[in-house]
């Protein structure tokens, strides 16, 4: 995380200028306040003599110290979907909600270790198979009841449950590998062995295998069992307390208290908060076109920019010239990528509520290995990280987060912009152009086109989307660039994708917790939108995990270069890029102490200066 300023000399490459401009959210002449109106008159040099207001100098010392009270406002640019539960959301947006209201029992520091939150301390078996954690007593839910460990084997249970997935739950990761999760998830058994209440303060997970990432698999978010216990789990996601302000209970420093859908969302502190309480009365997400964001920033009229999206690349220069807002700027913990949709879901597969790879027919065009890697080589990530992102960014090829030891460059093919090349494999896997038309046509001589898929709201990758289509189209492949839909819809169809998609974007903000990539990519993961299915690729994903090999960290290293050569072989998305964080934040607001993955930390500690 640094303090920076800078200036880029940016090369603009026709219709990329033309795209790029349109990123631009706000007049860059703004001038700067001269360093004569900056500074506090009192205390000066010249002034040796003591000052006579000497309550003035008390207020100032005052300002100077954490004061109780006040409103922050900040910015988001897509409205969240609307689903305020920590087991069944799907975006970042209800992220910037929920990392306010609820926790889990362990959490990161900058160093990505692990250490207590709602578990203060723990002990972990000598094979790794078992981990007792000992809870904080006297945290309370936002309605006053008690947080207990019942509450945290609700949680894993609920995860765990027959029909989670069918109702849209996708965190089953947190769950698969507990004791008894085959039985339970199947429905053989109304028991879950998996977790247990010792007593009211005390947990016991059992995994049935030592498990390299036991601490990553107990950090997560924990949900109320005395709200959630009678309901059945395919009717939580429509519940008001998971969709309704005030009736969504967590145990974090503030309570989701009310909303102006697609407007405004607003939360009050928890003033009982285990913690200490919130320096903060308030703080409010305002839904804004990132077009208007910086204008807004710089008036005062909000607060922050900060996670997902953060302060526009092309804004940069901008912002960091103004003296009263200050910007950091760290390197992304995920990347953006253009998948392709190898395989569909077929109806069976979505009405079964389960990812079964037996159950998916292939996509003829898009499951040609030739065909993708043809397309990496038709588009030149480097002009859009340089135009685009005005070089706040990185071209990346390796599928996991560049902070993590197990990130290896030098294992996977580049892909370097090569429309000589992405032409060659094109002919090699027989789509050529028959007709004279400019555009190629399939093996068997039919009209070739390929749809591009996007979602509203992040304004940088709407820019791309033409920007990638007129690359391809430049290699002979026709594009079909289809009308971006709003995310909530974009996601629901990605999920049930018993359709025609060939290509989507999507953007991944990378979990901390380990490098294991299973998550995103095993092949019958639900995040794993392309459908990939290869034998290779699971097997070494599962060899990283198994012990007792995998406690060494070598070992490890060892698999995920394998597993990232071979994804990058294979290919079933290309990573476009990283994109930095950018920062933004008003003077007034003190106590910001990012993570390298989030920009919401301890923010019970807030707090405006008057």
């Amino acid at each position: 995380m640094k303090l920076v300023k800078r200036k880029y000399g940016i090369a603009i490459l026709g219709f990329l200028f033309l795209l790029s401009m349109l990123l631009s959210a706000c007049n860059n002449e703004t001038a700067d306040p001269t360093e004569e109106e900056k500074e506090d008159p009192v205390g000066q040099e010249e002034t040796e003599e003591e000052p006579e207001d000497t309550d003035e100098t008390e207020e100032e010392a005052t300002n100077d110290s954490p004061q109780m009270g006040g409103t922050l406002t900040g910015a988001m640019d897509t409205a969240p979907a609307g689903v305020f539960n920590p087991i069944f959301y799907q975006e970042a947006y209800e992220a910037n909600i929920l990392d306010f209201t609820h926790e889990a029992l362990v959490s990161q520091n900058e160093s990505l270790e692990f250490e207590a939150n709602l578990a203060k301390d723990w002990t972990i078996n000598d094979d790794h198979t078992e981990i007792t954690l000992t809870l904080e007593e006297g945290v309370t839910w936002h309605d006053g009841e008690p947080f207990t460990a019942d509450d945290v084997v609700y949680t894993y249970k609920a995860i765990a449950s027959p029909g989670y997935i069918e109702a849209g739950g996708v965190r089953t990761e947190y769950a698969n590998k507990l004791v008894g999760y085959e039985a339970f998830n199947s429905g053989e058994t109304n028991e879950f062995e998996g977790v247990v209440a010792e007593d009211d303060y005390t947990v016991t997970f059992k995994f049935t295998e030592p498990n390299v990432t036991i601490l990553k698999d107990v950090s997560f978010s924990i949900i109320p069992e005395h709200i959630f216990g009678d309901i059945p789990i395919a009717d939580i996601p429509s519940h008001s307390a998971t969709l309704d302000p005030g009736a969504v209970i967590g145990t974090g420093p503030f309570k989701f208290q009310d909303m102006l859908e697609r407007e405004q969302y607003v939360l009050a502190k928890h003033a009982d908060y285990w913690k200490g309480e919130p320096y903060l009365d308030q703080i409010v997400w305002r839904i804004v076109d990132q077009s208007v964001m910086l204008g807004l920033l710089e008036n005062g009229e909000i607060d922050f920019i900060s996670d997902p999206n953060g302060v526009p690349a092309a804004d940069f220069e901008t912002v960091a010239a103004l003296d009263h807002i200050e910007i950091i700027e760290q390197t992304d913990f995920g990347y953006q990528l253009m998948g392709y949709k190898i395989n569909h879901r077929t109806d069976a597969d979505v009405d079964s509520g389960t990812l079964n790879q037996d159950n998916w027919v292939a996509n003829e065009d898009m499951s040609e290995q030739l065909v993708r890697q043809a397309m990496a080589y038709a588009i030149d990530r480097q002009a859009i990280v340089d135009n685009l992102l005005y070089g706040h960014g990185s071209v990346i090829n390796a599928p996991i987060a560049q902070q993590f030891w197990a990130y290896d460059e030098d294992a996977v093919t580049a892909y370097s912009y090569d429309p000589d090349q992405a032409n060659a494999l094109l002919d090699e896997a027989g789509y050529v152009d028959t007709n004279g038309d400019g555009y190629r046509e399939t093996p068997d001589g039919e009209e070739w086109v390929v749809n591009l898929n996007y979602p509203t709201g992040n304004q940088l990758r709407e820019a791309s989307a033409p920007i990638l289509a007129q690359f391809l189209e430049a290699v002979g492949i026709k594009i079909d660039l289809r009308q971006p839909k709003e995310m909530s819809a974009y996601v629901e169809d990605l999920t049930n994708d018993n359709s025609d998609w060939d290509l989507y974007l999507i953007g991944w903000s990378l979990g901390s917790g380990d490098p294991d990539p299973s998550g995103l990519w095993k092949s019958g993961a639900a995040y794993n939108f392309s459908r990939w299915n290869n034998p290779e690729s699971d097997q070494l994903i599962e060899e990283a995990m198994q012990a007792p090999d995998a406690f060494d960290q070598s070992y490890r290293e060892e698999k995920y270069s394998e597993w990232q050569s071979v994804f990058s072989e294979d290919l079933p998305a290309l990573l476009l890029y990283a994109q930095n964080k950018i920062y933004g934040f008003h003077e007034r607001l003190n106590g910001v102490n990012p993570m390298p993955y989030r920009f919401i930390n301890d923010p019970h500690l807030w707090w405006v200066s008057q």
